[in-house]
């Protein structure tokens, strides 16, 4: 061996010291398989042998406010490149290419120290915080998830964000290995703004469901809030002695609220509840 070559592995090392803990691909973009049976994903990677029996019945992430990373923000440098991750959630949208990430990295460290698991609502992302959430759609198939960031990555030209494949099926985009998504930040203030609202609002709601856990009121908004346009109402949990209310609203006229109420049926496959608080 050369002493050229010994100096060259020796500063490819010395570059991969300062990468984030995810294990970058060793193959070079070429080596990606772009045929529609194998889709895109790198010759060793893939689906799982035994996937879930119903992927689109795994629920989106439910955004949450949480304390950044305390390491996985810094500045890092990966296959030559710099990157600044931000250091607190702001407005961000971006469209682009999204890939998606498989078995060869399922139970492996992301980036958070967190196990990849490729049947979860994750992504990779390469300056948004971690860990934080963004609602990622499908150009294509007009699709949109919600997922958490908690890995860095891809580490392509022209791709923004690596994708589980949970979330990549959901989309429509894993037989053709990635597509073209907008990504879209969720900020703390849209995360608390109007989840829980005064016990004094008055007006029409539609509920959409009534749960005694609030977990599963928080993934039946989650869903809600993937699956229904933005309107002049929002999607709130109204709580009453431990009860937990999945609600749209509130809404100042019938007509208003039956337009939504149309929506609701067209969209989600569910008739909702028209209550009305005085």
């Amino acid at each position: 061996m050369n002493k050229i070559l010994i100096l060259f592995i020796i500063i490819s090392l010395a570059g991969c010291a300062s990468a984030p803990k995810r294990p970058l691909p060793s193959e070079p973009s070429s080596t990606i398989a772009h045929t529609k049976k194998s889709g895109g994903y790198y010759m060793d990677d893939g689906p799982g042998d035994n996937p879930p029996a119903n992927l689109d019945a795994i629920p989106d992430a439910i955004p949450k406010i949480e304390p950044l990373h305390k390491y996985a923000n810094r500045p890092y440098v990966t296959l030559g490149e710099s990157y600044t991750p931000l250091t607190e959630i702001s407005t961000y949208q971006a469209q682009g290419i999204a890939s998606w990430y498989g078995k060869k990295f399922n139970g492996k460290p992301t980036s958070s120290g967190e196990p990849y698991d490729m049947y979860g609502m994750s992504a990779a992302h390469l300056t948004l915080p971690i860990p934080s959430y963004a609602r990622v759609k499908s150009l294509t198939t007009g699709k949109s998830v919600i997922v958490r960031i908690n890995d860095r990555g891809p580490f392509h030209s022209k791709r923004i964000i690596d994708l589980s494949y949970t979330a990549a099926y959901k989309l429509g985009i894993v037989q053709g290995g990635s597509g073209m998504v907008e990504v879209t930040a969720i900020t703390p203030a849209e995360i608390s703004q109007g989840r829980d609202i005064p016990a004094t609002t008055t007006g029409i709601f539609l509920q959409l469901g009534s749960f005694s856990n609030r977990d599963n009121a928080e993934k039946l908004l989650a869903r809600a809030s993937t699956q229904l346009s933005k309107s002049n109402a929002a999607l709130v949990i109204l709580t009453k002695q431990d009860h937990y209310r999945v609600a749209l609203g509130p809404y100042e006229d019938d007509d208003s609220a039956k337009i939504a109420a149309q929506e609701i049926e067209s969209r989600m496959n569910l008739k909702p509840i028209r209550t009305v608080i005085e």
